[in-house]
Formats: structure tokens, C-alpha cells, sequence
């Protein structure tokens, strides 16, 4: 029978199975970040270290502060996060875990970032980390899962995890994309297509014409929010984009053992007539930018559209949260997306904190001032020079953003860039739920460009009429 990617990936990695469709699988890279402290404790009280510390890579994102990291620990003004950001090192020591990229790291970065552009990320792999967006790095076709604090245990003290086998979902959008409508806009139209409960069960691969001529930076963006219409996974099959990206990284291989995994990776894609468990197609060239107006990824629409109204909702369900959405967002039913107030305006996160994203942004900020607070969060250290090397920063600050270090940022609000309560956000993170950039914050997710162009206007706006 033909196979999909997934299937061949899974297959090659399980140990032994249990029951109708579950398996130990093998574990090829596993991430941790300071908030896998529970796991580490777990360990400890048993009296074990990691066993394979050389395939366990740990990096400091979610705590650091973005602000006054020239100063390094010295920046870490909340007590809180240095003691997690002291356990982190103090647990990556005792276990002997060797590629740690801490705050002072020229590498730091978001997790799903570093990954990626260290080659670490390859096709045929699997890899987990005890955070959702782990979904990300299946755009150059592995299986990535986030685990929770129980079964990142067992893969530190084992190398393996426990899994159950998912159904297989391909999401084909074929067709060209129009201008200004972005790897973002794609997903969010997709999501909001399924709904955030659309893939759950599911490992999604993404293909189709429009998928395929994205950038390997555009696919990472698809991937990481295939995790919010509820998938296990995304993934699109590996090419030749994925293996010129690859080439020459710091753990990508070289001479012979590259031709090796070149010959492997290429045998990856699914196969002609192999079988998913459901089917779901979209036409790239009926797409617009994309906002959302709720508390949930799949409230989004349109920039040519206005707020739904509950009654439409097709089940009683969706209608309470649509009306709960809309009281918390302080908008009513017919209110237009294009022209609503915005008080805040951030750009990062592993959604779109890459070079291409900055680059997008900036095309629209260079000559234009925000006309409200904004910043800028890249995704890595080494975005950051990249960025600035290309005199990209110049761009931002002259427009009023606030060119800040690497790091989750306002994505979680966990350290200390938070939305003020009441407050509109446009941004370019990957959720908009209650609370999530700070208490009574309102967050719109968009695309990079869309967040500048709504923080020169003041406003959420059509990106397409200012370029």
C-alpha cells in the first residue's frame, strides 16, 4: 500500500506497540526551555539523569527578558525569573546536556527558531518539547509533538515516549495567493475553515500548490499553528527548498553522510495514491489578509468583512463563546475589522519572528511612523545581527518601534511585556485567547505586514493599500 509521510515516519520509529494503535516510539531530538523544570524534578527525585543528553537540546525563551539584555543576568530584574532561569542552567549542568543556549548565548532564541536555523530540525525525524508550537518543526517534514511534563520525564530517562497513533488529515490549498496574502493569512483561513477542534485527532499535512511555493519560513509559520485547530501535528513533505535550507547548518551532515540523508529525506514524501483519513481543500487565489476578532485562532475573517453575529452560529456551543468573545473583545455584531482602534502593535514570536517576517514588516514601516506603542521581538540571536547587519532595525526605530533581544516576549506575557488591560493588540503571535498577552488584553492576530500596517494607521487596516 502507499504511504503517507506520516506513516513512514512512525513506522520507522516504533519499538514495540500495545493494544489497536498505540506505540513506544524512539525519539530522535527532544527540546526543553526553563518551564521544563517539573521534569527535571521528576528525575531527580528518582534517582536518574537524562540518558541521551547529546539528543536533548535546551534553550532559555519563555522567561527572558527582551529588554536591557546588554546587561545580561543584570537585566533579570524579576526574582522569579532568574531562579528559573538559574534552575534551567543548574539542570542542563547536572545532566550533562551540552547544547544549552542560555540568555547569554550568541544563539538563544525561541526553541521552535533555534531549532530550525541550527539544523538541528531535520525530514524523517522525531522530535518533541514540552510546548504546544512543537508543530513547527514539522514544516520540513518530521513528526513534532508537544508532551506535557509526565511524558517529557520518560523521554529524558529513556529516549522514547509512549504515543497513540493519530488519523492523518491533508489540508491541500492549491492555487496562487494573491498579493499581500501571506503564509499567516493562509493558516488562519484554514483554521478558520475547520475550526480549533478541525484537526483534533489528526497529524495534518499540508500540500498543494500554494503550500509548496511558500518559503521554508512561510511553512514554519503554517506548521506552528497547526497545534491551534486542535492537529497533533503538521507537517509538509520535505523538497528541494527544504534540503537548500538545510545545507551547510551547524548539525545538518556533511560530505557522504549528506549524500546519505539527502537519498533518505527524498524517499520521505507520500506516495501517489496513498490514503488519508479525511480531506480538506482551500483555493489560495480566494484568499485576503487575514484578522481575527474573538478569543479563539478560528474567529478570524477577512479584512473585507465585519464582526459575525452569534445568531449565525450553527450549534448552541459556538454561539456562547462567540457571545462571550464578543464581550470580552468589546465588539458588536456588523462592526467592520478594517479601521477598528488598536493601542498596541507587536511583531516576534515563533509564528512570524524570522528574518522574512522582519523584512515584510519593515517594507511597510520604512518611510511611515507608528502612530502607537509598538516593538519588535526577533526570534532568535541571530535573526537579531541578521537583521541588523541588513540595517532593518534602522527601519524600525526610526518608525517608533522598540527594537528589543530575542525571546517569547508578549506572546505569553510571562516576562514582563504584557498588554495593559482594555488594551487592542495587533499581532503577530499564534493565540488570541483570554488573558493571553496580559490580563484584559484583546489580541488580533495578522501577519507581520498587517501588524506594521495597522501601527502607522492606528488602526486595523488593509495592508495592500499602503504598499
Amino acid at each position: 500500500m502507499p504511504q503517507t509521510l506520516f506513516e513512514k515516519i512512525w513506522n520507522r520509529h516504533v519499538i514495540v506497540t500495545r493494544g489497536e494503535n498505540e506505540a513506544l516510539l524512539h525519539v530522535d531530538r527532544n527540546f526543553v526551555h526553563e518551564g521544563s523544570f517539573h521534569a527535571f524534578a521528576a528525575l531527580a527525585r528518582d534517582g536518574r539523569k537524562v540518558r541521551k543528553p547529546r539528543q536533548t537540546f535546551a534553550t532559555a525563551d519563555h522567561y527572558v527578558p527582551t529588554r536591557n539584555r546588554e546587561q545580561g543576568l543584570a537585566a533579570v530584574t524579576d526574582v522569579e525569573m532568574l531562579n528559573m532561569l538559574d534552575l534551567f542552567a543548574k539542570n542542563t549542568k547536572a545532566n550533562d546536556i551540552q547544547n544549552y543556549y542560555g540568555l547569554e548565548h550568541p544563539q538563544q532564541g525561541i526553541v521552535h527558531v533555534v531549532g530550525p536555523e541550527l539544523g538541528i530540525t531535520q525530514p524523517g525525524l522525531i522530535i518533541t518539547c514540552g510546548d504546544s508550537h512543537t508543530s513547527t518543526h514539522g514544516a520540513f517534514g518530521a513528526y513534532a509533538v508537544g508532551i506535557g511534563a509526565s511524558q517529557l520525564k520518560q523521554i529524558l530517562a529513556t529516549q522514547c515516549l509512549w504515543q497513540k497513533k493519530p488519523k492523518t488529515l491533508r489540508v491541500t490549498v492549491d492555487g496562487s495567493a494573491p498579493a499581500g496574502v501571506t503564509a499567516k493569512d493562509i493558516v488562519l483561513a484554514i483554521i478558520a475553515k475547520i475550526g480549533t477542534a478541525g484537526g483534533t485527532g489528526y497529524a495534518i499535512e499540508f500540500a498543494g500548490v500554494a503550500i509548496r511555493a511558500l518559503t521554508m519560513e512561510g511553512r514554519l509559520t503554517v506548521c506552528n499553528m497547526a497545534i491551534e485547530a486542535g492537529a497533533r501535528s503538521g507537517m509538509i513533505a520535505p523538497d528541494e527548498k527544504t534540503y537548500a535550507y538545510l545545507a551547510g547548518r551547524e548539525f545538518t551532515p556533511r560530505g557522504l553522510e549528506w549524500d546519505e540523508a539527502l537519498s533518505f529525506w527524498q524517499s520521505l514524501p507520500t506516495e501517489d495514491g496513498a490514503r488519508f483519513d479525511r480531506e480538506v481543500a482551500l483555493d489560495a487565489a480566494s484568499l485576503t489578509p487575514m484578522v481575527t476578532w474573538g478569543t479563539s485562532p478560528e474567529e478570524a475573517i477577512s479584512i473585507n468583512a465585519a464582526v459575525p453575529d452569534p445568531a449565525s452560529a450553527g450549534d448552541a456551543d459556538k454561539r456562547s463563546h462567540m457571545e462571550q468573545a464578543l464581550r470580552y473583545m468589546e465588539l458588536t455584531p456588523g462592526t467592520p475589522v478594517d479601521g477598528l482602534k488598536i493601542h498596541r502593535a507587536f511583531i516576534g514570536t515563533c509564528t512570524n519572528g524570522r528574518i522574512e517576517d522582519l523584512r515584510a514588516a519593515a517594507a511597510i514601516l520604512k518611510g511611515r511612523k507608528s502612530v502607537v506603542p509598538a516593538w519588535v521581538s526577533p526570534g532568535s540571536s541571530t535573526i537579531k545581527r541578521q537583521a541588523e547587519a541588513e540595517g532593518l532595525d534602522k527601519i524600525f526605530i526610526a518608525a517608533g518601534f522598540d527594537w528589543r533581544a530575542s525571546g517569547c516576549s508578549s506572546c505569553a506575557a510571562m516576562n514582563g511585556d504584557s498588554v495593559p488591560a482594555g488594551e487592542r493588540c495587533a499581532s503577530t503571535s499564534n493565540r488570541n485567547f483570554e488573558g493571553r498577552q496580559g490580563k484584559g488584553a484583546r489580541t488580533h492576530l495578522m501577519s507581520p505586514a498587517m501588524v506594521a500596517a495597522a501601527a502607522v494607521m492606528g488602526k486595523i487596516t488593509d495592508v495592500r493599500t499602503l504598499k
